[in-house]
């Protein structure tokens, strides 16, 4: 017994080292999926605009009313979309109800109540627009979305 002592002690030294390197090593093997607003919106310049300019450039969709994954929760929805420019909007105007409510609404249905909770939640949700409706414009991008107006109610 006395001379497997040092070699038991040798070798749960050695299984002890080898799992607080596997621990050390995982975030680097297996990265977290950051996923937050900042990193969700593709590069998109914003420039300071005037008031006027931001309501020059701004389209709004109104009365969204749709259920979310969990058909218990319903959200109705208003939205604002600000465009890099005249051409953009003009173009965002024609395609909204035919195009981009749709893709709104898809979002909305495959999302869960708890995701749009707060502002970060909000967001994101926003982000994930941004980038969805630029796909689907031609002329110029969508810079920002906000909303104007949200209501999450059971049914």
């Amino acid at each position: 017994m006395k001379k497997m002592l040092p070699w038991l002690i040798t070798i749960l030294l050695a299984i002890t080292l080898i799992v607080v390197a596997a621990f050390l090593l995982m975030d680097q093997i297996f990265p977290k999926d950051t996923n937050n607003a900042n990193t969700a919106v593709q590069n998109v310049e914003t420039k300071s605009l005037s008031a006027d300019e931001i309501v020059e450039l701004t389209a709004e969709i109104t009365d969204i009313k749709t259920n979310l994954a969990d058909p218990e929760y319903l959200v109705s929805i208003k939205l604002a979309f600000q465009l890099d420019s005249a051409k953009a909007k003009e173009e965002f105007e024609k395609i909204k109800e035919i195009k981009i409510k749709p893709l709104i609404i898809k979002m909305l249905a495959d999302t869960k109540p708890n995701e749009l909770n707060g502002a970060s939640g909000k967001d994101q949700f926003s982000a994930k627009l941004v980038n969805i409706i630029n796909k689907t414009l031609t002329e110029g991008k969508l810079t920002d979305v906000e909303f104007t107006d949200y209501i999450l109610t059971t049914l």
